[in-house]
């Protein structure tokens, strides 16, 4: 995976709003749609990021690549461990870590939010950060969520949305916001080039 990433050229669209919250050392939570996830584990290597990964079988290959990139895992999902996978995260928020989290993964539906990012947000105030990529040149597998692999020499464009903050006390109307994480997700996808 190194060899093939190395080949890759990388263009940042948006992220003035990121580099300020990180300044001010506010943990954030990256979400991303999980066919996206390739690109997106190595552009934000080595950054400590706590990510979210299925105790599944091919969970445990995405978790070993994660940790030598320099990545924190919490293992579970909303199928397996979904109590014990949030309050790990929330924990890591709280110890000033980054997240990243696939809200439709592990095994979907395709770009549908499920509650457990929200949920996190709400219990840890940390602001939510929409982020899509584009591809010049893939392979795209045949799988629920048309898994992309950037090809040798790819252009991709890694695009950020606007902070979103699940401000609720209420765990049911935080759950309402649903649409908003998916609408950030879109418009990072159109920022992109999507």
């Amino acid at each position: 995976m190194r060899a093939l990433a190395s080949t890759w050229r990388v263009r940042v669209l948006h992220d003035e709003e990121l580099r300020k919250l990180r300044a001010a050392h506010q943990p954030v939570i990256f979400v991303h749609w999980h066919g996206q996830l390739l690109p997106l584990l190595y552009h934000h290597r080595e950054e400590g990021i706590a990510v979210l990964i299925s105790e599944h079988a091919d969970g445990e290959i995405i978790a070993r690549a994660a940790l030598r990139l320099g990545y924190r895992t919490v293992r579970g999902s909303t199928y397996r461990g979904a109590a014990r996978a949030l309050l790990g995260l929330v924990r890591a928020v709280k110890a000033g870590h980054d997240l990243a989290i696939t809200p439709d993964g592990p095994r979907g539906p395709a770009r549908t939010v499920a509650p457990g990012t929200l949920i996190v947000a709400q219990r840890s105030g940390a602001p939510i950060v929409p982020v899509a990529i584009a591809v010049s040149s893939a392979w795209r597998l045949a799988s629920w969520d048309s898994f992309v692999i950037p090809k040798p020499f790819a252009r991709i464009t890694v695009a950020y949305g606007d902070a979103i903050y699940i401000e609720q006390p209420d765990v049911r109307d935080a759950l309402a916001e649903s649409g908003r994480v998916a609408s950030g997700i879109a418009e990072a996808e159109r920022r992109a080039g999507v």
